[in-house]
């Protein structure tokens, strides 16, 4: 099988299972203590779960503190429902549910649109009265990548917080330098699912949305070392590699446009993520294509909201009709992809389209 989805998820590093496989055993068994307790082997935990913080803080700017949650999902909740404003909320039209449909549950969220690109312009100007700006930095269904700092510097000049959903971004480009909060989460950057981040700047007050032991200052419950210690990993890999990681898409994505090059690209050519290609193509039965080409991995957009029969936010924002749309395929790859599996799943794909193309 091919894999092509990787801004669903990623496949775990084999270092992030190792460091993770020390944390869940131990070279003699004593790795499986809860970080929170007093004891030796409590501290020594609570010493690998600082030791990886640090490494996941280096994907972050300086000045700020290191979270971490259950995933990047509750991460987002976190700052949005304990962010300290007042005011209402703006959201880019093309944010993941996470914030969009807490924004929707807050109140009634002001949309910031975006171009046919799929980008915000950065001279937008933001709605009067709002304490809290949310633009992600790098779209998941589409792969533009936003002007997130001159919008935190909107924001900030209006009296507002500003929270980046960098799930993305992180380890793929430079961190949003300028935002009060970024979420991020482990499994999209080759660490293990089940564990995100919520980066804080210092100075900004949240409240906790999970109460009880308040372990990590804002947030309840026993983290787990082995889940750390891989995102830990993961974070310095991502940091370590980026521009190894950034070439090797490039490289794919010039391959990909060439061995796609009769279909038509959603989002911009430029400002984007090149290790995510979402094209069209007019006609096109996505369902039945996803049936026949059984062998490779790729998806219709956003898993999380896969299986809704709605055509995508994101594409609707960038002026696509409903037929076009649901048209739509995106082709993600990653850091373990190689040209030969990206050629020899375009192959499967464009002769699954060619026979249905015959059928019409």
């Amino acid at each position: 099988m091919i894999y092509l989805d990787n801004q669903a998820t990623t496949p775990l590093a084999p270092e992030a299972r190792e460091a993770m496989l020390q944390h869940l055993d131990g070279p003699d068994g004593s790795a499986f203590a809860n970080p929170h307790s007093p004891h030796r082997m409590g501290r020594m935990a609570a010493a690998a779960v600082e030791a990886a913080r640090e490494k996941v803080a280096a994907l972050f700017p300086s000045g700020g503190r290191v979270i971490f949650t259950g995933n990047a999902c509750e991460a987002i909740n976190l700052a949005m429902r304990g962010a300290q404003i007042e005011g209402g909320i703006a959201i880019s039209a093309i944010e993941h549910a996470a914030v969009k449909d807490t924004a929707k549950v807050l109140g009634d969220p002001e949309v910031i649109p975006v171009d046919s690109e799929g980008c915000v312009d950065p001279r937008t100007n933001l709605p009067s009265g709002v304490g809290l700006v949310c633009v992600m930095q790098v779209n998941n269904e589409i792969g533009t990548v936003q002007p997130v700092d001159q919008l935190a510097d909107q924001a900030h000049a209006a009296g507002a917080l500003f929270l980046c959903d960098a799930v993305q971004g992180a380890g793929k480009v430079a961190p949003p330098e300028k935002a009060d909060m970024i979420a991020v989460s482990a499994h999209k950057i080759y660490g293990p699912k089940g564990i995100g981040a919520l980066w804080v700047r210092d100075g900004v007050e949240l409240t906790p949305q999970i109460t009880g032991g308040l372990q990590e200052g804002l947030r309840s419950g026993t983290l787990s070392p082995a889940l750390v210690a891989g995102f830990g990993v993961a974070a310095q890999l991502a940091h370590e590699r980026m521009e190894e990681d950034r070439e090797h898409a490039r490289a794919l994505w010039d391959r990909a446009l060439e061995l796609f090059d009769d279909w038509q690209v959603n989002g911009s050519l430029t400002a984007r993520n090149h290790a995510n290609l979402s094209i069209r193509r007019g006609g096109l039965d996505v369902a039945r294509l996803m049936s026949t080409c059984r062998n490779v991995m790729f998806s219709a957009g956003s898993a999380c909201a896969s299986g809704s029969g709605k055509p995508s936010h994101v594409l609707k924002a960038i002026g696509l009709s409903d037929a076009e749309a649901k048209s739509t395929i995106r082709l993600g790859w990653g850091r373990y992809t190689s040209a030969e599996e990206l050629e020899a799943a375009a192959q499967d794909i464009k002769a699954a389209v060619k026979e249905q193309e015959l059928w019409v």
